[in-house]
């Protein structure tokens, strides 16, 4: 994708912000290039996830949570066919605004969107796309897509798990949404390389709304700065897969996991009758919930993403002060070491025919 590659020159000049496809707001650019820390954050919480008006009183307060923090916000958009990294209060609001058409836009919808010159939300898989081509290694959301329930017959497998394989990048989430399979997902983001880590010092994987998905994560990290330290070591190391943490949503918001669990499939039933498929799905069983628990579903979504957004900070300040020496290995040995293989091709030459003994006698050797 030429125009992403384009897009490193713009952190060299402002003048350059018309060069290519995508224009990083003057706030976003001056903290890359003054190496202040930053975060990216999704668009679909504007155009998809939730109702007005808590979709723009969430993604403004989200932001400013983020500048509570001393760190820069990055809120990344399609807007006429130009990609945007930070937007302004009136973008934001443009976005939010349901009478404006948007496309729900991840890697695969890019071309489309630009070359119509539409507006679209970034979903997770979007965004992560951009703020690394950007060179922004933070980012925060509610929850990751995945593999959908009955996704082994269906195939219907988020573009945000292969994403995440594809670039080191931090994400910040409260796991996998709820409504989809999450131990096919774990199982997938495995596959894809990716590291995945519980916040808090336990191993418990959340489930979006529920603090319990019944499901573990491998590693888990207790504070801010060993969640800091362990995206510094992926990034030194060079590696192409990102890193997931997995925060679970504060006590007083977490719906208890049964109870969910419920609702859900009520919602799924529904989904099904009504034939909602693909990118339709997601927002169609979000406000489903919504309906479904009276609101409690849609209090709880905007809670965890604030927290998230409050962790995702703190991690992003601590990373900033940790040092900028990279990864390397050191030896004691004072000589060179020369690590590869060889091969020996060898032609053996016999001086008598070949003879094969009888099954009898073969089997009587065998067994002594």
């Amino acid at each position: 994708m030429s125009f992403l590659r384009a897009s490193f020159k713009l952190k060299d000049t402002l003048s350059k912000r018309g060069s290519s496809l995508i224009d990083i707001s003057e706030e976003v650019l001056a903290a890359l290039n003054e190496k202040k820390p930053v975060i990216a954050l999704e668009s679909t919480i504007l155009t998809h996830g939730m109702p007005p008006p808590h979709n723009l009183n969430t993604a403004v307060a989200v932001e400013g949570i983020v500048r509570d923090q001393g760190v820069v916000p990055a809120t990344v958009a399609v807007i006429g066919g130009r990609i945007k990294v930070g937007l302004s209060k009136e973008q934001l609001s443009h976005l939010a605004d349901p009478n404006t058409p948007k496309v729900k836009t991840s890697r695969r919808d890019y071309p489309f969107v630009l070359s119509k010159k539409l507006n679209g939300g970034t979903t997770v898989s979007g965004t992560i796309l951009v703020a690394k081509a950007v060179g922004i290694n933070i980012f925060v959301t509610g929850g990751i897509g995945g593999v959908h329930r009955n996704g082994e017959n269906t195939l219907d497998i988020s573009a945000d798990l292969n994403e995440l394989g594809r670039n080191c990048i931090l994400t910040v989430c409260s796991g996998v949404k709820s409504i989809l399979d999450i131990e096919r997902t774990l199982e997938y983001l495995e596959t894809q390389g990716v590291c995945v880590a519980c916040y808090g010092g336990s191993l418990t994987f959340p489930a979006f709304y529920s603090k319990d998905s019944g499901y573990t994560a491998p590693y888990q990290v207790q504070d801010p700065r060993e969640a800091a330290r362990l995206l510094k070591a992926a990034l030194d190391l060079n590696i192409s897969s990102g890193v997931l943490l997995a925060v679970p949503v504060p006590k007083e918001f977490s719906i208890e996991y049964d109870t969910m669990e419920a609702h859900i499939e009520l919602a799924l039933r529904k989904a099904q009758r009504e034939h909602k498929f693909g990118k339709d799905i997601t927002p169609f069983l979000l406000q489903e919930l919504a309906n479904i628990t009276d609101g409690k579903s849609l209090e709880t979504n905007m809670a965890l993403i604030k927290n998230n957004a409050l962790v995702g900070g703190k991690i992003a300040k601590e990373l900033s002060n940790l040092p900028e020496k990279p990864f390397s290995v050191t030896t004691t040995r004072k000589y060179p070491v020369v690590i590869g293989g060889s091969n020996l091709d060898s032609v053996i030459n016999l001086n008598d025919d070949i003879k094969m003994l009888s099954p009898e006698l073969l089997s009587s050797t065998m067994c002594t």
